[in-house]
């Protein structure tokens, strides 16, 4: 068996002594958390995307959030104490991140930015995130990621009308 090429999320998980296992399917560009899911089996509701955000003061954010939903960034910005959050720009994920559109983990980015996972984490033993690269899923504990990265969980999603 070849020697497995750790990711930077990898190398945090190990160094905490955070136990994770690693989903590694077929990709050669970016795809969208609900393929990914369908690719790898894992469940919907336990798979999580990871956003980047620029707050008004210029600070970054990271959202990990239900791969079916999408981000209420008013709920986000309240959440960071911002006025307001708007997305990252897909041309400057690497420069800011260090990780591929597609391959964007919470967990060893460049810098460690405040992080905000989504409470719905809270129900699982166990969530999917990406791990570092394309290609490559990692399951964790929402609350060993929350200490990792020292983040915080709350409702950053939409819902309904809103």
């Amino acid at each position: 068996m070849g020697k497995e090429v750790k990711t930077n999320a990898m190398r945090i998980l190990d160094k905490n002594k955070i136990p994770y296992e690693i989903i590694v399917y077929e990709c050669d560009e970016f795809i969208d958390g609900l393929h990914t899911a369908e690719l790898t089996g894992a469940p919907v509701e336990q798979s999580f995307k990871t956003l980047v955000m620029q707050g008004k003061s210029k600070q970054y954010y990271v959202f990990v959030i239900p791969i079916a939903e999408e981000v209420d960034l008013k709920a986000a910005a309240r959440a960071v104490g911002e006025k307001s959050v708007e997305m990252l720009h897909v041309k400057d994920i690497t420069a800011v991140t260090g990780y591929v559109r597609g391959g964007c983990s919470p967990l060893g980015m460049k810098k460690q930015f405040p992080t905000i996972v989504h409470e719905s984490a809270r129900c699982f033993d166990k969530i999917y995130i990406s791990g570092g690269r394309i290609g490559t899923t990692i399951t964790v504990n929402p609350d060993a990621l929350i200490t990792v990265t020292r983040g915080q969980y709350a409702d950053v999603i939409r819902h309904g009308d809103n």
